[in-house]
């Protein structure tokens, strides 16, 4: 069984397109601040093609790839090496590993902070749970599975669920647990086209597997449920609106008020 004290030998992988998200929250991170190697992609064109390059520019064994604008608070690494000792004597065949991902269940499994919604989202698992997909916030991949983020999926959304499908047609499993963390986003206002976009393409890619569930939406073949969320997207914009807090707050406040601002007892 693997050492739950010894820090994984990984980096972490960001698609950055703004210099100052990025040094003011994932940069800001102490375990990027303590020399946890940092693999930065410049405005790729999709996030597919950004971490792919950064697969291949990189040696771990253990590819955390994270958005620029979240926060891993003090002891995420040594919390993150007791997670994955857990999850190699459940798993040890493991694929990915997530902080916030959607349960077989349909259930929402977590904690995870985020500022465009105001609060902590998702439960607390006691051990890590199989999902269906991941936010794509926070995605570790174990580079012995052999995946790779497909390059014929178009822009930034989804990425996550499709990493998951991935995993599972090829017999391999994808988890959620506990690894509390501080996503720093901004608000999101409707959905767009891009987003439309990449939902259709789920749609086409895995027709023979729906339906599946992301954090957002589901996917179905009649697209029903994307209809139904980009009218509810609308007409609660303003609700949404008043329950985010501002992305300029320094992250380790809100560390702070989570109560997470060292996570190395709980490792």
């Amino acid at each position: 069984m693997p050492d739950p004290a010894a820090l994984p030998d990984m980096v972490l992988a960001a698609a950055c397109n703004a210099q100052e998200i990025l040094a003011n929250n994932l940069a800001r991170s102490p375990m990027v601040q303590a020399g946890v190697p940092l693999h930065v992609e410049w405005n790729a064109p999709s996030a597919a093609i950004a971490y792919n390059r950064a697969l291949d520019a990189t040696t771990a064994p253990i590819i955390v790839f994270a958005h620029q604008d979240v926060y891993f608070p003090q002891g995420w690494d040594r919390l993150l090496a007791a997670r994955l000792a857990a999850l190699t004597a459940q798993d040890p065949d493991w694929a990915l590993f997530g902080a916030f991902g959607v349960g077989l269940d349909g259930a929402h499994i977590g904690p995870v902070w985020s500022s465009s919604l105001g609060m902590i989202v998702g439960r607390v698992p006691m051990a890590p749970l199989p999902v269906q997909s991941f936010d794509e916030m926070v995605i570790i991949l174990r580079r012995a599975s052999g995946l790779r983020f497909d390059e014929g999926l178009p822009g930034w959304h989804m990425y996550g669920t499709d990493i998951v499908a991935q995993a599972r047609a090829a017999g391999r499993a994808a988890y959620a647990g506990a690894l509390p963390c501080i996503h720093n986003d901004r608000y999101h206002g409707a959905l767009g086209p891009d987003y439309v976009a990449c939902y259709q393409a789920m749609q086409r890619k895995w027709a023979t597997a729906l339906p599946l569930r992301t954090p957002i939406t589901k996917i179905s073949r009649s697209g029903l449920h994307l209809r139904r969320d980009l009218w509810q997207a609308r007409k609660s914009a303003a609700f949404r609106q008043g329950m985010a807090v501002g992305a300029d707050t320094n992250p380790e406040d809100f560390a702070r008020r989570c109560g997470w601002m060292d996570l190395t007892a709980s490792a």
